[in-house]
């Protein structure tokens, strides 16, 4: 209150007099806030978890709330829904660990760009095209040859094309430095186009649903999901080494921190670029390759279903660690197979679940900022009036 009185004299003293020391007085109260925000010089990968730990806690107790408030559930049998939507039973166990397992491949595949800080949107698109191949080898090849054959012939196409169209906005940015985000989220949409056309080719009926393939079914291994689940851990231990180990992850990890610190110690910037979409392209045709194989055994437009944009979230939230990414991508799966448990057992419409989603990413983005920044009490030094 004394400050306040302080600040109201100054004020009338500013306005009454004109002279400078009071306007002076007035602005430095002004423009120096109660707090500031300081840059974290270091902060121990302990505390970065307990951080993140109290932002979930915290959002799953406003969630508990607004539930009992919004649709009038018990909170706690709300938060045990939420769980039991995804370790319920040992076959929701096995469907989250084998969505948890696409969503991952597909986080792997962006992570490269991301690292080098060339911000590919494109990942539905080259995942779907990688589908497309896989479905078109299986479609005019299959029965021809034998089952092992084909799936390598599927695997190869899926590869070959998802490398394609991660390649071709690289070289246009590398060439003539194109937005390589507008780039890659238009080619989506062109993807989006192919895969309709190729539908509507293999469809006569014009009904654009081709159904089930009768071949290229990958082997079931105790269960359909067991060989993706493993394909998808190797490949995460892959990119893992090759990223923190091999000399090209080296070169991604350069030109992401500064293209001109790259070009001066000799590295080809254009050509990091291309090789590095090349091989988020070809890790998008995997991703393609298994769903078609080892999941759908079809190809549709909605193949991937938004899982090449829910990839980037998961990537950004393990700081762009394949490792980490593990529980990332886990964590994602597990709040929208909650979600979807609290939609059918509360019969209530998906909007809230899905609002409850938000809420808990929402939290979990938000204290990044505590994690990178802390908030500090400005220091005032008062001044002897003359």
């Amino acid at each position: 209150m004394e400050k306040f009185k302080a600040f109201c004299k100054k004020a009338w003293a500013c306005i009454k007099n004109g002279t400078g020391k009071a306007c002076s007085a007035v602005k430095d109260f002004i423009s120096e806030p109660p707090f500031h925000v300081v840059k974290r010089a270091q902060i121990s990968t302990k505390k970065a978890m307990l951080i993140r730990l109290i932002a979930i806690v915290a959002a799953l107790l406003l969630c508990s709330l607004l539930s009992a408030v919004l649709i009038g559930a018990n909170p706690i049998k709300f938060i045990t829904t939420l769980f039991d939507g995804a370790f319920g039973s040992t076959r929701r166990i096995w469907k989250l660990a084998k969505d948890t397992a696409v969503l991952l491949c597909i986080s792997l595949a962006v992570t490269p760009a991301f690292r080098m800080r060339f911000w590919n949107i494109g990942a539905e698109g080259q995942t779907l095209m990688g589908a497309l191949a896989a479905a078109a080898v299986a479609h005019y090849l299959g029965g021809k040859m034998p089952n092992g054959v084909l799936l390598l012939l599927m695997f190869v196409a899926a590869v070959i094309v998802g490398a394609v169209w991660g390649g071709i906005p690289a070289i246009f940015k590398a060439k003539w430095n194109t937005n390589e985000t507008l780039f890659t989220l238009m080619m989506n949409y062109i993807a989006s186009g192919i895969v309709a056309y190729f539908l509507l080719l293999w469809t006569p009926s014009g009904s654009s649903v081709l159904g089930e393939l009768p071949h290229g079914h990958m082997p079931s291994i105790i269960n359909d999901y067991f060989p993706l689940i493993v394909a998808v851990l190797i490949l995460t231990v892959l990119l893992f080494v090759y990223l923190r180990y091999a000399k090209h992850g080296y070169e991604i990890s350069v030109v992401g921190e500064s293209e001109n610190t790259a070009k001066y110690v000799g590295i080809n910037v254009g050509k990091v670029i291309v090789r590095t979409m090349l091989i988020s392209g070809a890790i998008c045709g995997i991703a393609g390759f298994l769903i078609v194989s080892a999941l759908d055994h079809s190809v549709s437009e909605t193949t991937v279903g938004g899982l090449g944009f829910t990839a980037i979230m998961a990537s950004w939230l393990a700081k762009f660690n394949p490792l980490i990414m593990i529980g990332s991508s886990l964590f994602i799966v597990f709040l929208n197979q909650g979600a979807n448990q609290i939609t059918t057992t509360f019969n209530i419409a998906s909007a809230f679940p899905d609002m409850v989603v938000g809420i808990i990413l929402f939290f979990i983005i938000g204290c990044e900022f505590f994690i990178n920044y802390s908030l500090k009490r400005t220091e005032k030094t008062k001044k002897e009036d003359a």
